[in-house]
């Protein structure tokens, strides 16, 4: 039976990509490097800063220590915070409250797996009012990989299942919600079946990824899913 969903934070919780492409190409810029055209889509969408910041970097000759790259990082999030401070109101997707709120009403538990610092993500929720939803956060201050991996998954089933004594959630009883093909991947390699949302990209392109794939978050059908779960098919 389904007793979890994972949710991913940039471009499903939070639509702030294109601020993060914004920030990606400034952090270029002051350090002499020039942004190219679709290299934030293509290397960074779905990943963590710094393995996103890691390889722009690297592709243009430059190999950071871990001081240099933390440095980047900690500048990089400085800034998200500034400019985040300016946005009166944080931009969430159509659909993301009563989402929650069915997921919550189902007597299902919820975590959010992302490459995002902590910082972030707890100022976001914090904006958008969601602090008691998601009582689990894997962050990418939690590990030393990035998505496509699927050790941020795997860490969230296993936070879960301590923090709920009783649940015993496997992997393939837990769902997640993913909007990039780094992610859609993650969730798989860790046995987690997972919904595309459209949020990023076509409908058509995470369909042939995910295993559900829908254009809004109110367009999953959670009955049918569930008896999907309930069959063990899913």
């Amino acid at each position: 039976m389904l007793k979890a969903v994972l949710f991913d934070f940039n471009g499903v919780i939070v639509n702030d990509e294109p601020l993060h492409e914004q920030l990606i190409e400034q952090l270029l810029l002051a350090e002499n490097l020039r942004p190219k055209r679709g290299e934030f889509r293509q290397i960074c969408l779905g990943r963590s800063d710094r393995a996103c910041i890691k390889e722009l970097f690297e592709s243009r000759g430059r190999v950071l220590t871990e001081k240099a790259l933390d440095d980047l990082v900690a500048r990089k999030a400085a800034a998200y915070q500034q400019e985040l401070a300016k946005i009166e109101a944080v931009p969430s997707y159509p659909g993301l409250q009563d989402f929650l709120f069915n997921v919550r009403g189902g007597n299902l538990k919820t975590a959010i797996v992302s490459g995002a610092l902590r910082s972030e993500i707890d100022l976001v929720l914090q904006r958008l009012g969601l602090q008691e939803v998601f009582p689990v956060i894997v962050s990418g201050d939690d590990l030393k990989v990035s998505k496509p991996e699927p050790d941020g998954y795997l860490l969230a089933v296993e936070r879960l299942n301590a923090a709920f004594p009783g649940l015993n959630a496997a992997p393939g009883q837990c769902l997640a919600i993913e909007d990039t093909f780094a992610g859609i991947e993650a969730a798989k390699r860790a046995q987690i079946p997972v919904v595309g949302v459209a949020h990023t990209y076509p409908f058509h392109m995470l369909q042939r990824r995910a295993n559900w794939t829908v254009d809004y978050l109110t367009d999953l059908e959670w009955d049918r899913l569930r008896q999907l779960y309930d069959r063990a098919i899913a």
